[in-house]
């Protein structure tokens, strides 16, 4: 896998542990749900920057109390046809605030980048053997958006309305 985060390609500290896995002594994890809820104090006692993996069936109202606990969020897209995760993303920025590293991982796929881009995410996990310049460039992909979204990218209405010339004859 590649990680683009922030427009370009990072190196990925974060280590994903299965469920029934046991955990690293030190360094970032990223559990699931599941085992956040089991091992929740286990987690918290060993200290370090914690993750957690959201299926498309969870909801992210399930972590809302826990937010805080979580400098990562990565939500999961099982299938092309499954856009529940970004609903979710949407949720986790605007409603619940959520200000850590938004992942989008799973069948991400290059042409959609530039929406989950929108709806707040900030990190893709892309398939290892893709030329990462595309899937950079499709970042860049739109200019114009009629729809607002979860940022300060401003809509084509309101470019449009902040560059309309001043008459300055009308006094």
């Amino acid at each position: 896998m590649i990680l683009i985060k922030d427009g370009r390609i990072a190196e990925d500290p974060w280590l994903s542990i299965a469920d029934g896995v046991a955990l690293p002594l030190w360094g970032p994890v990223i559990v699931s749900l599941a085992r956040w809820r089991a091992e929740r104090h286990e987690l918290l006692a060993r200290g370090g920057r914690i993750g957690v993996v959201l299926a498309s069936h969870e909801p992210p109202v399930e972590i809302a109390d826990d937010l805080a606990h979580f400098d990562l969020v990565a939500l999961e897209f099982p299938k092309f046809t499954d856009g529940r995760a970004y609903s979710s993303a949407r949720i986790l920025r605007e409603r619940l605030g959520f200000a850590g590293e938004l992942r989008a991982m799973g069948n991400v796929l290059r042409d959609q980048l530039a929406f989950m881009r929108r709806c707040g995410f900030d990190a893709f996990e892309v398939p290892g053997d893709a030329p990462a310049g595309q899937w950079i460039g499709a970042l860049a992909g739109i200019s114009v958006r009629y729809q607002p979204a979860t940022g300060f990218e401003p809509t084509a209405q309101e470019l449009r309305r902040h560059r309309q010339p001043v008459d300055d004859t009308a006094a």
